[in-house]
């Protein structure tokens, strides 16, 4: 099964050139059932990642371009009056795709933010008192553009909290951006799939066996426990996030064709998984405090269990 990672990762790379950690990073998630938030500027390749990503295992790929009129119901679907059977009808929305890709989420409403929430925590979606299932695979990856605030409404930290990761792309190397412009890489859409979603389920099977032990895992509980009591942060991730950075732990491993957690697994994507859980205290920026430096205050401040 590894070999099918590696594979994927190499299809990605082969239309997104010199962001190695950000396609490991959403690799990971995958393998865990999350969803990534990736806040970028414009350009540096935020759709093609998720398009590569959704054509590598041939999974079903849908898209919304999240502009301010944009209702609800174009995301879960609604039901429709048939008049032939003189019953209501469920008319699909784009949410009933294996990828759903959110364009700039925090350019809608605060209505149709919300509709992803069931859909991003229990996997279903409820019309007019029916609840249908989504695909197992279901995985929501949204973008947004952190240097325009006009006419947007960013995401409430119920609906961050819900994203296993959050992470940027940034600008590639100049070596990498002349081979980018040399290369003339390939349009996303054309590549052949490299894995079923078959085999992604069953590596989420694989990575439940992926051994932690009890030390490493109360050194994920204390890291969480004292991003609570952190001098210059107001709220501290959640419970969920304890649980992700586990998660994304174990997919580490499993990308290192590890069948057990080391502490460098805790380590690699901490910021990704905890920073938009998380909110300074308001005269904390003021002072120059980030929520990296607070994070690294406290990776410095415990003990690793060796």
């Amino acid at each position: 099964m590894h070999q099918i990672l590696g594979k994927i990762i190499h299809n990605v790379e082969s239309v997104i050139r010199g962001k190695r950690d950000a396609v490991e990073a959403v690799v990971a998630a995958l393998i865990c059932g999350g969803h990534v938030l990736i806040e970028d500027v414009p350009g540096v390749g935020k759709t093609r990642l998720i398009v590569a990503l959704a054509k590598s295992i041939n999974a079903s790929f849908g898209r919304v371009q999240f502009t301010p009129d944009v209702l609800p119901s174009d995301i879960t679907g609604f039901s429709m009056f048939n008049p032939k059977t003189r019953e209501f009808e469920y008319r699909p929305g784009v949410i009933m795709n294996e990828f759903l890709l959110g364009d700039e989420i925090n350019r809608t409403s605060p209505k149709t933010q919300s509709s992803l929430l069931e859909a991003m925590e229990e996997r279903q979606v409820t019309i007019d008192g029916v609840t249908y299932p989504l695909p197992e695979l279901f995985m929501v990856m949204a973008t947004q553009n952190p240097i325009e605030n006009t006419s947007t409404s960013p995401l409430p930290e119920a609906q961050l909290d819900r994203f296993l990761m959050k992470i940027s792309i940034g600008y590639p190397e100049r070596r990498d951006e002349l081979e980018i412009l040399y290369d003339n890489l390939r349009d996303p859409h054309e590549l052949a799939a490299v894995a079923r979603v078959e085999h992604i389920l069953e590596l989420r099977k694989e990575l439940k066996k992926v051994y932690i032990s009890r030390q490493l895992a109360a050194y994920i509980v204390s890291f969480v426990a004292a991003t609570r009591t952190h001098s210059g942060i107001q709220l501290g991730a959640s419970v969920r996030g304890t649980l992700a950075l586990a998660q994304v732990a174990k997919a580490c491993a499993l990308l290192d064709n590890r069948e057990y957690v080391i502490p460098d697994d805790i380590h690699r994507w901490l910021e990704a998984v905890l920073s938009h859980r998380m909110i300074l205290k308001r005269g904390a920026a003021y002072h120059g405090v980030t929520l990296a430096q607070a994070i690294g205050d406290i990776k410095r401040g415990l003990s690793v269990p060796k």
